[in-house]
């Protein structure tokens, strides 16, 4: 049950974490294109990246389960966005503004692929993975 527990607490300031630089960045940028939501994904990949191979079965550093779940389900899931990625792009298609649609979507699955991969790649480079298997 503590488990769920941190996990909520995890998605509650992940989700206020989002919410918040999804806000700042579309302040800053503009709403026409959902930058906002782009950056959060890329964020959220490259963290979720870089814990799992930090904190990984084969990494030298020890994680409790707990804590990679705080992180991992808690935090990335609550911070990461997309059901309102789907919905925004969705929008976009609507308002006929194709090119911005497949635009959204080929930049949020093209960065976050590599945001991920980033983030693996400095997790294991920090964590060492254990060498032997």
């Amino acid at each position: 049950m503590l488990t769920y527990l941190w996990i909520a607490i995890g998605s509650a300031l992940g989700g206020m974490a989002r919410y918040g630089m999804s806000r700042a960045v579309a302040l800053q940028f503009g709403e026409t294109f959902p930058w906002g939501t782009l950056t959060v994904n890329i964020l959220g990949s490259l963290v979720i990246g870089f814990v799992a191979a930090l904190s990984g079965p084969d990494s030298r550093v020890m994680v409790s389960p707990g804590a990679r779940q705080f992180i991992m389900v808690g935090l990335c899931g609550g911070f990461t966005t997309f059901s309102s990625f789907s919905l925004q792009t969705l929008e976009l298609i609507r308002n006929r503004d194709f090119a911005e649609a497949g635009g959204n979507v080929l930049l949020s699955v093209a960065a976050c692929m590599a945001a991920v991969a980033i983030g693996y790649i400095g997790g294991s480079a920090l964590g060492g993975l254990r060498s032997g298997g």
